[in-house]
């Protein structure tokens, strides 16, 4: 599990391997990620984008820039959360994911709210 908190902004990551989408012979590990994200400060913000680097076992990386997440640009008041899944598609067993989201306050200050890293695993892939 992933866990950290900037300027307010909390960001909480569980994974998990999706055996029945995977195909290892071809490659092919998919995961889930669930992520909360938590308003700890006393100012409303909004996430307006992402940034993930994805980095799989052979060391090569992926980045992935956008607009909001899922779709959303979710408003997060003083003491509410946000819970949303995504997948991640690895040609390894094992990896690893970290980013940040960009967020607004209704100030109109931004800043990056930190996504700490996190491993991504197929069942015994790290024996």
């Amino acid at each position: 599990m992933s866990d950290t908190t900037t300027q307010g902004i909390r960001v909480q990551v569980t994974t998990k391997y999706l055996a029945d989408r995977s195909s290892p012979r071809e490659q092919q590990y998919w995961f889930a990620y669930f992520i909360r994200v938590s308003n700890l400060g006393d100012e409303t913000a909004q996430l307006i984008s992402r940034h993930w680097i994805i980095t799989n076992a052979d060391g090569e990386q992926e980045e992935v820039r956008g607009e909001g997440v899922v779709g959303q640009q979710p408003v997060l008041a003083p003491g509410s959360y946000y819970d949303y899944n995504s997948f991640c598609n690895l040609k390894t067993p094992v990896g690893t994911m970290h980013g940040e989201y960009t967020m607004i306050t209704a100030s109109g200050s931004t800043f990056e709210a930190n996504i700490a890293p996190f491993t991504l695993a197929a069942p015994n892939s790290l024996n």
